[in-house]
């Protein structure tokens, strides 16, 4: 905060004029990029159909109502597929992500110079490519189902359990860490006794949240093939059967509020 001294008196300033101009000249920058981003957007839309948008979704809102009640016996199914698709991806991924984060962390990867490149590129390249992206190309290799959907989450899954626990784990209290391996412990000793019980907390909050992630993904990998109720969406919408849309999307609504609720309770009850 910069004070200028005028005719014996200190007037108060927030910014110098140089700090002034160069904020100003960033938001000049911002302003010029967003609207070159508008003309480019404005280019490529047929404002035609952004206009008569209100009208199709009025008229789409008309034939989803009332939903059709009697379809939610052939949802039961589909449903626990997708239920199966996100607790089974999870746990493959927390399988896999711990050893990658201990690998990846400062302070117990074996080597920082070849090792922990290697597993922070596995957290990179599986946390970079969507979960409807490795959907898609397991379809093309092992073929439809629900064993792709199962994979296609676990390998998204990876990187994001494995990026927050290696940070836990570079975060936690070297003193107790010290302590243990000063009482001639081996490196195993010290890892079970004085790091997994500093992590285990985080680890535990970690696989709720990315569950409760997974649950949302999941309901959408059936649109590409790989099982789940997302199928049933897919091929009510190809039909274009609207009552029956609405009906499973209020059904992947509660479902994904029922996930938020138990996530939150074992979220709360771990803290």
């Amino acid at each position: 905060m910069p004070v200028l001294e005028r005719a014996g008196m200190q007037i108060w300033r927030r910014r110098t004029g140089r700090d002034s101009l160069i904020r100003w000249f960033g938001w000049l920058i911002g302003v010029a990029v967003f609207v070159y981003c508008w003309q480019i957007i404005s280019a490529s839309t047929t404002w035609f159909f952004v206009w008569d948008a209100p009208r199709i979704a009025n008229d789409i809102w008309t034939r989803a109502t009332p939903p059709r009640w009697e379809y939610i016996t052939q949802l039961g199914r589909p449903i626990w597929d997708t239920l199966n698709i996100a607790t089974l991806g999870t746990l493959i991924a927390l399988c896999l992500a711990v050893p990658v984060a201990f690998l990846a962390a400062r302070n117990t990867t074996p080597s920082a110079l070849f090792i922990r490149p290697v597993a922070l590129l596995i957290i990179v390249s599986t946390r970079s490519i969507n979960s409807l992206i490795w959907a898609l190309l397991l379809i093309a290799i092992i073929g439809p189902g629900v064993f792709a959907g199962v994979i296609a989450i676990a390998i998204r899954s990876i990187g994001f359990c494995a990026k927050l626990l290696y940070e836990a784990i570079e975060e936690i209290d070297s003193g107790q860490v010290e302590a243990i391996t000063a009482t001639g412990a081996s490196r195993w000793q010290v890892m079970a006794y004085g790091i997994v019980p500093q992590v285990l907390p985080a680890f535990a909050g970690i696989a709720v949240f990315r569950w409760d992630i997974n649950i949302r993904e999941s309901t959408g990998l059936g649109l590409v093939g790989a099982g789940g109720i997302g199928l049933q969406l897919s091929a009510s919408l190809n039909v274009l059967a609207w009552p029956q849309v609405s009906l499973i999307l209020i059904v992947i609504l509660v479902a994904v509020l029922i996930s938020e609720l138990v996530s939150a309770k074992v979220r709360g009850a771990i803290i």
